[in-house]
C-alpha cells in the first residue's frame, strides 16, 4: 500500500503548486499584505513575462507573484511568512 500513499501526497504537493491555486492563494492573502509586501507582489507580477502554455498570462502572473512574496519573506522576514502561511492554513 505504500505507492498509494505516495501517490496521496504527490497528488497533495502538485495541487499546491498549480499556478491556479498560487494565485487564489494571492487572492486570499491580499487583505493581509502590507503596503511594502503589495510593492514586492507587484513587483514580482511585472518581472513574469513568460508566457504559459498551459494558463493564462493573469494567473501567471500571479502565481509569480506569490512566489517573488515567499522568496522574499523568507529572506528579510521568516515569522512574517509564517503569519502569512497560517493564514491560508496549508500547512
Amino acid at each position: 500500500m505504500p505507492p498509494k500513499r505516495i501517490a496521496s501526497y504527490h497528488n497533495q504537493v502538485v495541487s499546491q503548486v498549480r499556478a491556479e491555486t498560487q494565485a487564489a492563494h494571492l487572492r486570499s492573502l491580499e487583505p493581509y499584505l502590507t503596503d511594502s509586501e503589495k510593492e514586492i507582489v507587484r513587483r514580482g507580477r511585472n518581472a513574469a513575462k513568460v508566457k504559459s502554455r498551459r494558463t493564462s498570462a493573469a494567473i501567471y502572473q500571479q502565481a509569480s507573484s506569490l512566489e517573488t512574496l515567499i522568496g522574499y519573506l523568507y529572506l528579510t522576514n521568516l515569522d512574517r511568512l509564517h503569519q502569512l502561511l497560517d493564514t491560508l492554513n496549508i500547512w
